[in-house]
């Protein structure tokens, strides 16, 4: 049973959304590092044609400070077209919620009637997520069958080890539900979750709990191989645990999931950020077997050996600097798969159109801890940083990325200081990235704040489920 939905930007298939207008605009979460000032809301004109074209235009402070802005998404998206456990009707991609790793609060942003200027509609506490659902850090969040499923990294103090998980929230009142788990089996370590409709699965992956990230990398824990190293196979409709997919206890911090959008596919993406072997990262592709649900490492990408005196002293045993997996995305036609490398300052671009043997297709160098490389906007100014959080448009021509990846990992790893800076890649029709030369918000364009993920209006490649081929 499906219900009247009338948003436009709810399409039934990939093919569709590829063929909808494109985005004029995208929202960038903001964060001030030493928690002064509040955190933001920025909004980037991404209309070649307007004279404001790589300008931020827009600028919503949140409520007091500390937050840490990190991943947020739509209240809404193209999944509500099968949706069958609420009500529907009038349910619109409107409202952008936004989680506050740090400080446990999920504020809302209502984008009507101006988007260029979200207003502050309601904020979600720590309280109200932790007295409801039993859990705090708020990380991810998508437009799910049973409300708004939001992964959290914490239980429910906000400083304690969990167990991790997903809340539930209403769609329309935003009213914390539940815990989703009915049985979450050996699972206790949480990041980030998608799935496949279709197939009553949700996968979810694994990082660390507060303690474990909230100071930067815990080298101990580290070379422990005490980050999270598997993904694990849920019912959907039951929140219940069904398999663990070990990767290799070398394989340290699996995070973000990318699962195809084709509705009938049984595969996706996760990427691993370093090996305690050799300081690789990975990709590895998940798929079914049968009755069985199995992973595999499809994708390595070696250290680059590097002087120590140029390192950060986390790396200066090493002699190397590792690339550092921190975001992957897969296009919305699902051929291309992109993946950034914050470490050495390199956004790879791979062909999975076989996802069991991709291909390298393309590769851009922005930042990196060793080659700071600059942008041809800007040949003069050595970048911090490296592509971390990345978006890819609906028809796959354009690629958004910025450069900052958690506050106490950032300091870590670019101690000097990250900046601030937004990038955008045209892709080939082939493959094959050109930066435009044109798009290159930095620094005081986001008034001191880092930058963080990228939300596309109208949707993105990382933001909707498909329910129809």
């Amino acid at each position: 049973m499906s219900h009247s939905v009338s948003d436009p930007t709810f399409y039934r298939s990939a093919a569709e959304a590829a063929a909808a207008p494109p985005e004029r605009l995208a929202y960038v979460a903001a964060f001030d590092r030493s928690a002064e000032r509040p955190d933001a809301m920025a909004v980037v004109d991404v209309d070649p044609d307007a004279a404001s074209y790589g300008r931020v235009v827009g600028w919503t402070d949140m409520p007091g400070t500390g937050d840490e802005l990190h991943h947020f998404g739509w209240n809404a998206c193209s999944s509500a077209l099968a949706h069958a456990g609420h009500d529907t009707d009038g349910l619109a991609r409107r409202f952008l919620l936004v989680p506050g790793l740090r400080s446990s609060n999920v504020h809302v942003l209502d984008t009507v009637p101006d988007p260029r200027s979200p207003r502050l509609v309601r904020t979600i506490t720590a309280k109200d997520l932790s007295e409801a659902a039993g859990y705090s850090r708020p990380h991810t969040l998508h437009c799910g069958p049973d409300g708004v499923f939001l992964t959290c990294i914490g239980g429910p103090r906000g400083d304690d080890d969990g167990p991790g998980g997903i809340a539930l929230l209403d769609h329309s009142t935003f009213q914390v539900l539940r815990a989703w788990e009915t049985d979450r089996g050996p699972q206790r370590l949480a990041y980030d979750a998608w799935w496949h409709l279709n197939r009553n699965v949700l996968i979810s992956s694994e990082w660390g709990h507060p303690s474990m990230i909230e100071d930067g990398v815990v080298p101990e824990l580290l070379l422990g191989n005490e980050y999270g190293h598997a993904i694990h196979v849920w019912d959907l409709a039951e929140g219940r645990h069904l398999q663990r997919l070990e990767l290799g206890a070398q394989h340290q911090m699996a995070l973000e999931v990318r699962p195809s959008h084709d509705p009938e596919a049984t595969w996706g993406f996760v990427g691993v950020v370093i090996s305690t072997e050799d300081l690789s990262g990975s990709i590895f592709r998940w798929f079914l077997d049968g009755d069985e649900w199995r992973a595999e490492k499809v994708i390595s990408i070696p250290a680059e050996p590097a002087d120590p005196e140029v390192l950060p002293p986390a790396l200066q045993p090493f002699s190397a600097v590792p690339p550092l997996i921190t975001d992957i995305d897969l296009s919305v036609d699902d051929r291309f798969l992109y993946v950034s490398c914050w470490g050495t300052g390199e956004l790879k671009q791979f062909d999975v159109s076989d996802p069991a043997h991709p291909r390298e297709a393309g590769s851009i160098r922005l930042g990196g801890i060793v080659e700071r490389t600059s942008h041809p906007a800007a040949p003069g100014l050595p970048l911090s940083g490296g592509p971390q959080m990345v978006e890819v448009s609906r028809d796959g021509r354009r690629v958004y990325f910025t450069n900052s990846l958690y506050g106490a990992w950032d300091d870590q790893f670019y101690p000097d200081g990250v900046g601030a800076w937004m990038a955008e890649a045209d892709v080939g029709p082939d493959g094959g990235m050109t930066l435009d030369q044109r798009f290159f918000p930095h620094g005081d364009d986001f008034r001191g704040l880092r930058v963080h993920q990228v939300r596309l209006q109208g949707g993105d490649a990382s933001s909707d489920s498909y329910c129809y081929r």
